[in-house]
């Protein structure tokens, strides 16, 4: 898969190829500071391909952070590669993640963030924020740039195509579809309704974010607040059919 990298807010780059088998982009994050973040490892079969755009950005050896939402192979499946070429890279995840999946996955150590928890990188500081099973799994957690607000979105938001790096019209159709296309498929309810899902799409909404770097597809800038509150009631809708 051809490989495109696009600066979609300052020192934040995302890292994206387009696979026809599946209809939409596989993104990587990479944030340049004195202390670099990769957020999602992308799938081991496809490290060497990452790892060499990600050099075109700086030396992957200096990498000090590597994040990502929840364990699934696009997210984390190269970390132990990662952590073998970056000497002083830690991977950072929920407590869940670091006791449940990456205690026996991980070739290193994790550090276990809490939910709020501020991790600087120089230039830049992110905010930790636990959110089990959203976008899925009971390790989630979603990762917010405060200098840049930029969120880091996970799956959520997931559209088809291969778009452009970042769009500023609507994002919340595009997701509505995809969620509409998946109903009769083994698919279905990837992102679950519990009772606390509400809750916490109002809490990312008081971030104000102004870009969302999604995993799977186009990056939004704009009102992210007003995304979230539409991409909620879609799913609440969906819920309920």
């Amino acid at each position: 898969m051809d490989i495109v990298i696009d600066e979609i807010a300052a020192d934040t780059f995302r890292i994206s190829s387009y696979s026809p088998e599946a209809g939409f982009t596989f993104n990587q994050f990479v944030v340049r500071d004195q202390q670099p973040l990769l957020y999602h490892t992308g799938f081991q079969r496809a490290f060497s391909s990452t790892r060499d755009a990600v050099a075109t950005l700086l030396d992957p050896a200096t990498l000090r952070w590597i994040g990502f939402s929840h364990f699934e192979p696009d997210e984390c499946g190269a970390l132990n590669k990662w952590l073998a070429i970056a000497p002083s890279a830690t991977a950072i995840t929920s407590s869940v993640g670091a006791s449940v999946m990456l205690d026996d996955f991980a070739d290193r150590p994790a550090r276990a963030l809490m939910d709020g928890e501020r991790l600087n990188t120089g230039a830049h500081t992110f905010e930790f924020l636990s959110t089990p099973h959203l976008p899925h799994g009971w390790d989630g957690s979603l990762l917010f740039d405060e200098t840049e607000r930029t969120l880091f979105a996970s799956d959520l938001f997931l559209h088809q195509g291969e778009g452009p790096a970042v769009v500023e019209t609507d994002i919340v159709g595009p997701a509505r579809e995809m969620i509409a296309s998946t109903f009769s498929s083994p698919f279905a309810h990837s992102i679950p309704w519990t009772s606390r899902t509400d809750a916490m799409f109002k809490r990312l909404m008081l971030l104000q974010p102004n870009t969302l770097a999604v995993m799977h597809g186009s990056a939004f800038r704009g009102d992210g607040a007003g995304a979230l509150s539409d991409l909620c009631g879609a799913l609440g809708a969906a819920s309920a059919s």
